[in-house]
């Protein structure tokens, strides 16, 4: 059966601490029903804030929607991402995501289910390494 969920039945909730940098806010989680593996959510980030080192097991794509921000995988240069881009981001591929230090941003997260993880979290983007990507 088709479902819809009306915009605004579910609360925004604050990105945890262990996970985020700064002032970030999840809006809209979905989550596949039966055999799919499908999970996302619309998340802003505030300018500086940003996610912790991670990795997906089926890799994980990201909609930028609004603002401008940055993207690094593990040593390599961090790309700034904007309104209208797509990044594809490869499975157990080691990366971070937010805001740059002085604008917003948004992006909608869609990424698979394997054996009930659609995440592994790391260590938090210092604060050495994140001015490093200006």
């Amino acid at each position: 059966m088709l479902t819809v969920t009306p915009n605004g039945s579910q609360p925004s909730v604050k990105g945890p601490a262990d996970y985020f940098t700064g002032t970030v806010r999840v809006d809209a989680p979905f989550k596949g029903t039966e055999a799919a593996r499908v999970s996302g959510a619309t998340v802003t980030f505030e300018p500086g804030a940003r996610t912790a080192w991670h990795t997906h097991p089926l890799g994980q794509t990201l909609i930028v929607t609004a603002g401008m921000g940055w993207v690094q995988e593990q040593d390599k240069p961090v790309q700034q991402i904007k309104p209208g881009d797509t990044v594809w981001i490869p499975a157990h591929v080691k990366h971070w995501h937010g805001a740059t230090a002085t604008t917003a941003m948004t992006h909608i997260a869609i990424a698979e289910v394997q054996d009930g993880n659609v995440v592994e979290w790391m260590e938090q983007v210092s604060d050495g390494q994140y001015p490093a990507a200006q």
